[in-house]
């Protein structure tokens, strides 16, 4: 019996590796013949990176890179050398989880440090990059990532804009004669995790600014912003992308990853799965597990559980979702593909005091589960 674990991460518990690490110990408890196969995964946001190189064996390497803030840190990203592609993760640049609560302030975090990374992938001699966008402490519309690629962007007097979302209110002036000229012959794939717009109630602002520290003022004044952006975009590319599903994906980066780097934006699940072979781990397995920390309505936008389920369904394969909770809607994912899921409590519990038992109750689940699996007629 062949068992696939493909589950994405725990947030604030358990990375993907140490959650299919957990299931796995589970798994061969409970049936010590079965044949297990690991993939982590992940949907495009934190972890991204780590499920990439896991999948590939591509080499990690570092550089360092100015933050959401503007301050140093070092940064990491992938460099698949056969295929001359760049895996780069913008919340290892612009990630909020290297922000104090207390230091989030989506009017002025900037993306230059992802260009930064982009830039180091062209000197590499990339052909190939894969943009994982996820995480971000930023609404900048991915200004900053251009301003680093060489795009100017100035205000009525000439002068260039300071860092931040806040700052396009000023745009007079977009010139992108200073852009590397490299990146025309870069393929591009940007993965999102949403189907946001970069404008209004579902944008970028209204949608992920409170999270990145935005009032309902900041986020009204960032709106605007991004629209002023958006038309002076539209007037230097001939092209309006404002309305694209995925235009809002970390703050925008959506917007100008499509708009001035000619990216495809794809489900970030679906490119991981790509990079990972999983139809030929799917083809292999009788069973796939996966899971994450929650699974609810919203999980059908893209999340890693239906992610999997979807791309199973097309073998026959039936998967178990494993979530920290359940929400409204979770039901959805039957439709999906999905054959069984369950939340990991056993009983009744905190979320504070669940987070440390995490691998402990994945690995009594996946237990449980191979024993009612294995002994079923």
């Amino acid at each position: 019996m062949n068992v696939l674990l493909c589950p994405d991460s725990f947030k604030d518990a358990l990375s993907a590796q140490d959650a299919a690490a957990a299931m796995a110990r589970g798994v061969q408890r409970a049936a010590p013949q079965t044949h297990v196969q690991i993939c982590p995964l992940a949907d495009g946001g934190e972890g991204s990176l780590d499920a990439l190189i896991a999948a590939t064996s591509a080499e990690r390497r570092q550089l360092k890179v100015h933050d959401a803030l503007g301050r140093p840190r070092q940064a990491a990203w992938g460099w698949l050398s056969d295929q001359r592609t760049a895996f780069i993760e913008l919340a290892e640049a612009s990630g909020l989880q290297h922000l104090e609560a207390n230091e989030r302030t989506a009017l002025h975090t900037s993306t230059f440090g992802v260009g930064e990374l982009l830039l180091a992938a062209l000197d590499q001699g990339a052909e190939k990059a894969l943009l994982l966008l996820g995480g971000s402490a930023t609404n900048d519309g991915g200004a900053g990532m251009l301003q680093a690629l060489g795009a100017r962007f100035l205000d009525q007097n000439g002068e260039p804009l300071p860092p931040g979302g806040a700052a396009l209110n000023r745009l007079a002036r977009l010139e992108l004669e200073g852009l590397d000229p490299r990146l025309a012959k870069l393929s591009l794939e940007a993965a999102v995790d949403v189907d946001n717009p970069l404008l209004g109630e579902r944008g970028a602002s209204a949608v992920f600014g409170p999270q990145k520290g935005a009032s309902p003022e900041e986020v009204e004044q960032l709106d605007r912003a991004l629209g002023h952006f958006a038309d002076i975009s539209a007037h230097v590319l001939g092209d309006d992308y404002r309305t694209l599903p995925g235009a809002g994906a970390a703050g925008g980066m959506g917007f100008a990853a499509k708009a001035f780097l000619n990216a495809t934006l794809k489900p970030g699940i679906e490119m991981i799965m790509q990079q990972a072979d999983m139809s030929t781990l799917l083809a292999n397995a009788d069973l796939v597990i996966t899971g994450e920390g929650r699974l609810d309505g919203q999980s059908l936008s893209g999340k890693t559980p239906i992610g999997v389920s979807r791309a199973a369904q097309r073998l026959h394969k039936p998967v178990i979702v494993l979530a920290g909770s359940l929400g409204d809607g979770w039901q959805a994912c039957f439709d999906e593909g999905v054959t069984a899921a369950f939340a990991l409590a056993d009983g009744p519990m905190s979320l504070t005091d669940a987070l440390p038992r995490t691998a402990e109750l994945l690995e009594a689940r996946c237990e449980s589960l191979l024993r009612l699996w294995v002994h079923s007629p």
